[in-house]
């Protein structure tokens, strides 16, 4: 691409990342509600959340120039994942990075926000951010594979590679089983029921996010939710990219589509379960961890 298409591409990325996902969270707060027998808050307010945040005054825990800054970062490593995947086209910086660098990038924003609740003087706050650990080093495997599996049936690291591959050859069985555990560890990466273990409410109240109000509290759920929508459109993307146009704007509304209908799964899961103690969630995600190594396997024989 020309660098004048990889602006528009970029900036059509991030508008899609950063400004439909506070409405897609409001989708799924109003199904959960639905399936609650609730009538629940309106879709759009997770925005008003967010403007009400950010009119907030900005209260801080913890002193420190890299306290201070780390909701903008988080929210920063967020949109460059937005970036590095595809949304009804090639990832706009498919040139600056492959899996590798989406991984390290899609852990970082979870590793600030560590970071920022170790900071923090509260109890609740570590002990969050310990469980948050765990679930990290539980669940990045599992997308690990499933993104490698890509990569040995394309034979390349390269994100605009495997989804080209995908889009000719059609579905694969190994594909369809690391598809699978991916969508199983996205349950965990967004911090969902019955994976909320970090979060966990009721036990903890908020976890690592406890401390934090105001615009950074905003900035960090902003992040959140923009991340769940990138992870989704990833999943969509590089394991259901069918069918295919080559018009970007008709194959990124059929991406979203799509993606709206694994949110939605996930808001029905959230619903239905009860959360799971960390050690249940540990031992969840070393049996997901088996599938996406049978996956691997099924890759490496040409299935």
């Amino acid at each position: 691409m020309s660098a004048g298409s990889i602006v528009a591409v970029a900036s059509v990325n991030l508008a899609v990342a950063l400004l439909l996902s506070p409405l897609l969270e409001g989708v799924m707060r109003k199904l959960k509600a639905a399936l609650h027998s609730r009538k629940g808050p309106p879709v759009i307010q997770p925005y008003l959340d967010l403007a009400k945040l950010l009119g907030k005054e900005d209260l801080r825990s913890a002193p420190g120039r890299l306290y201070a800054l780390t909701p903008a970062l988080t929210l920063g490593a967020v949109a460059a994942l937005a970036l590095l995947v595809p949304m009804g086209g090639p990832p706009p910086l498919a040139g600056a990075g492959d899996i590798i660098v989406l991984l390290y990038v899609a852990t970082a924003s979870a590793v600030l926000l560590v970071l920022t609740a170790l900071a923090g003087r509260g109890a609740y706050g570590a002990v969050g951010s310990s469980r948050e650990i765990m679930v990290l080093l539980s669940v990045e495997p599992v997308l690990a594979v499933a993104l490698v599996v890509g990569a040995v049936k394309a034979k390349t690291l390269a994100l605009d590679g495997i989804l080209a591959w995908q889009v000719g050859h059609g579905p694969t069985i190994s594909m369809a089983v690391a598809g699978v555990a991916f969508f199983l560890a996205l349950q965990a990466q967004v911090g969902k029921l019955p994976f909320d273990v970090a979060e966990a409410d009721q036990e903890i109240m908020g976890g690592p996010l406890i401390e934090q109000g105001g615009p950074r509290l905003a900035l960090f759920r902003w992040a959140l939710w923009t991340k769940q929508l990138v992870l989704a459109l990833l999943l969509v993307e590089l394991f259901a990219p069918w069918p295919r146009s080559g018009v970007l704007a008709i194959d990124l509304a059929l991406a979203l589509v799509k993606a709206l209908v694994v949110l939605v799964l996930v808001a029905v899961v959230d619903t239905v379960n009860p959360r799971l103690k960390v050690e249940q969630t540990m031992g969840y995600f070393m049996r997901v961890a088996f599938s996406s190594l049978a996956a691997l396997a099924f890759a490496v024989i040409g299935m």
